[in-house]
């Protein structure tokens, strides 16, 4: 009886998280697949009877297409450059933090994260101002020094620079946090003991402390590169993919194929692309950690 009873709670508890995953991740998903294959447009839209089978019509039609190669470009860029800055900021000041000679320390990761924790959209705002040519306190402040107003924003050559420093900013405290607990669980005797030996700070920090946080480093590189290669909200608030498309991303070109041009089907298509790729980012990224022993 006791079994069944517990049988009974564990499909209770189990039952309305299977269905909502089924409803809100499976579905979308197959339903984007079958999209993809479609030409599926405002006009199908209206009536079901202008729906056509295409196959890898839409597909070949993204292989030729110079706007969704630009988007490609861009959101590589954002990942090469804002994957390493991410990870590599997060992690100094997890180190830093996790230093005995700092004080406050609940304090410092408040503040860090609370970036992450702010409303995108409100904080891209702000940041658009602050950036702005004419009335951005930046450009303010270079006018102090006597250096003349940037267009940040407005200038292809600033745009992308611009838009990851502010990606970098509002994610950093998430992997500063992994970081910290990660840091929380390497060995103190273990340090004091690669000190003892002679090992410098570089030294205790390559062969005790890295191999110790290395699950950690795995989560947050693979988490850091689906963020960036899923990057909309910030540049459709700061720039409307803009200037000359130099911040269109895939999964803004994607938004812009579905629900300003409603060619359904294309955009469907991308999701996919965009799919398969995180998946095999995330494969490599998994054999290259198991490699190293970190998984």
């Amino acid at each position: 009886m006791r079994r069944r009873s517990q049988g009974h709670a564990a499909l209770a508890f189990t039952v309305p998280v299977l269905v909502a995953t089924f409803a809100f991740l499976v579905v979308p998903t197959v339903a984007g697949l079958l999209l993809s294959a479609t030409d599926f447009d405002i006009y199908a839209l209206a009536d079901l009877r202008n729906l056509r089978l295409v196959g890898l019509g839409n597909y070949a039609a993204l292989a030729h297409d110079p706007a969704f190669w630009r988007a490609v470009g861009n959101t590589v860029l954002l990942a090469a450059l804002g994957v390493p800055a991410a990870i590599g900021t997060s992690l100094a000041a997890a180190l830093l933090l996790d230093s005995a000679t700092v004080r406050w320390k609940p304090v410092w990761r408040l503040l860090l994260f609370a970036p992450y924790v702010t409303t995108l959209v409100a904080t891209a705002l702000v940041w658009r101002y602050v950036l702005d040519t004419r009335a951005g306190l930046l450009n303010d402040a270079l006018l102090l020094v006597g250096i003349a107003p940037v267009d940040w924003l407005g200038d292809p050559r600033t745009s992308i620079p611009a838009t990851l420093i502010f990606i970098v900013w509002k994610a950093f405290g998430y992997n500063m946090l992994v970081f910290v607990a990660a840091l929380a669980t390497v060995s103190p005797e273990l340090r004091e003991a690669a000190r003892l030996d002679g090992a410098g700070p570089l030294a205790r920090f390559r062969h005790v402390t890295l191999p110790a946080i290395g699950p950690a480093l795995v989560l947050a590189s693979v988490l850091s590169v689906a963020n960036f290669l899923q990057v909309f909200a910030e540049p459709y608030v700061m720039t409307h993919g803009g200037p000359a498309e130099s911040t269109t991303t895939i999964l803004y070109f994607m938004f812009d194929q579905g629900f300003t041009w409603w060619n359904l089907g294309t955009a469907s298509a991308v999701a996919v692309v965009l799919f398969i790729a995180i998946l095999a980012l995330t494969a490599v990224q998994a054999r290259l950690a198991r490699e190293q022993e970190w998984l």
